[in-house]
């Protein structure tokens, strides 16, 4: 398997933007796990699917035809990359993901993704479950008010409106689920690096991580 480093965390962290950004830098893959969870909620739904019915969402898992191209999420043929974004698609993410036969249909799929180079996997349970043999795990995190806040000036940054006190309780609602599901709930890998990135911008959170890279994969990085 080629190198990976997960960067595990809670929605609204930034670990996307850290997940792109150290990949660009590495000159490695990315695996945005997230969106995959997001596309096959927004399928699901246009199928008419019952969120919380296990069995036809673990088999649309398996024949899901997503595609990542040019920074561009495509289902179907169709660029999907700003409707999976939306806080409902965020919330069916989080519902889908929670049943273990979709899980598990989708298992090899994001394992196939570690590829030369280089991988940066972004998820919630890279380092646990999908890459636990990684050898630099990243847990990224930030107090619930903290992400609310930055998804409110994201929002507002797109002239849509957005309720921060909502918010907050969205983001402490999905957090509880993903904490508390049965199968490969949110949680730190037992040798992950924890970085709370509360009171980081995103560049000093980069240098940190680049820090771990420069002692786990000496000579990688100046």
């Amino acid at each position: 398997m080629s190198p990976v480093i997960t960067i595990d965390g809670p929605s609204g962290t930034g670990k996307g933007t850290l997940t792109c950004l150290l990949a660009e830098r590495l000159g490695w893959q990315v695996l945005d796990s997230g969106a995959i969870y997001r596309v096959l909620g927004l399928a699901a739904q246009r199928l008419g699917y019952v969120l919380d019915d296990p069995q036809p969402l673990a088999s649309l898992a398996g024949v899901l035809p997503l595609q990542f191209s040019d920074g561009k999420v495509l289902l179907d043929g169709e660029d999907v990359s700003d409707a999976i974004r939306t806080e409902e698609a965020g919330a069916a993410a989080s519902r889908v993901a929670a049943h273990p036969s979709v899980r598990e249909a989708l298992l090899e799929w994001q394992r196939r993704m570690a590829r030369p180079p280089g991988l940066v996997a972004d998820g919630r349970d890279m380092g646990t479950v999908v890459f636990p043999q990684a050898p630099l795990k990243v847990f990224l995190d930030a107090s619930p008010e903290i992400r609310a806040n930055r998804r409110y000036k994201q929002l507002k940054g797109k002239g849509l409106d957005a309720n921060l006190p909502r918010l907050v309780a969205d983001i402490r609602e999905r957090d509880a689920r993903d904490l508390s599901r049965a199968v490969a709930p949110l949680r730190a890998a037992e040798d992950a690096v924890l970085v709370d990135s509360s009171q980081m911008s995103i560049a000093e959170v980069l240098d940190r991580v680049l820090e771990e890279v420069r002692r786990v994969f000496p000579g990688l990085v100046t």
